[in-house]
C-alpha cells in the first residue's frame, strides 16, 4: 500500500490496516529485532553445521568422493581426491589403448583394401597388356599377308601387263606392213 507517496508493509483486517514496520501500530519490529539478535549465532551455527555439511555430503556423493568410510570412519578427502585421480588416469589409459588400436586395425583395414584394388588394377593392366600384344601380332600378322598380297598383285599386275603390251605388239605387228628397205 502507498502511504505519503512511499510503499510500506500492511496487514489489512476488518476492524482497520496495520502497517507492519510502524511502531506505534505493532510491534513486529521490536519482535524481529530482538528474533535476529539473540539467535543469530545460533542460526549461523546450525547452517554451517547441519545444512552446510548436509549440502557439502550430498555433492560430495554426486561427484562419487566420500570423506567417510563404509563404517563412518573419517577419510582424508585428498586420499580420495588421489584415488579417483588415479582411477581416471587408468581409465583415460584403457581408453586411449582401446583408440590406438582400433586406429591400427582401421589402418591394416585400409591397407589391405588398398592392396587388393592395387592388385586388381596390376591384374587389370597385365590383361589390357597381353591383349594389346595379342591384337598387335594379330595385326602384324595381317598387314604381312596384306603385304604379301600386294606383292602377288603387283607381280601379277606386271605380268599382265606385260602380256597385254606384247599382244598389242604382236597385233600392231600384223597389221603393218613390213618395213621397205632402202
Amino acid at each position: 500500500m502507498v502511504v505519503g507517496g512511499n510503499k510500506v508493509r500492511v496487514r489489512q483486517y476488518p476492524w482497520g490496516t496495520v502497517e507492519i514496520e510502524n511502531e506505534a501500530h505493532c510491534d513486529f519490529v521490536k519482535l524481529r529485532e530482538m528474533m535476529i539478535r539473540t539467535n543469530m549465532e545460533d542460526l549461523r551455527e546450525k547452517t554451517h553445521s547441519v545444512h552446510y555439511e548436509r549440502y557439502r555430503q550430498k555433492r560430495l556423493v554426486e561427484m562419487g568422493l566420500s570423506d567417510v568410510t563404509a563404517d563412518n570412519k573419517p577419510v582424508s578427502l585428498q586420499e580420495t581426491y588421489e584415488q579417483k585421480r588415479l582411477e581416471h588416469v587408468r581409465e583415460m589409459q584403457a581408453k586411449e589403448e582401446r583408440m590406438r588400436q582400433m586406429f591400427v586395425q582401421k589402418v591394416k583395414d585400409k591397407e589391405g583394401e588398398l592392396k587388393a584394388a592395387e592388385q586388381k588394377l596390376h591384374d587389370e593392366f597385365e590383361r589390357l597388356r597381353r591383349q594389346n600384344s595379342e591384337e598387335k601380332r594379330q595385326l602384324d600378322d595381317k598387314k604381312r599377308q596384306l603385304d604379301e598380297e600386294i606383292n602377288l598383285f603387283t607381280k601379277k599386275k606386271a605380268a599382265v601387263q606385260a602380256q597385254r603390251a606384247q599382244t598389242e605388239r604382236d597385233q600392231l605387228a600384223k597389221k603393218m606392213p613390213p618395213p621397205k628397205k632402202p
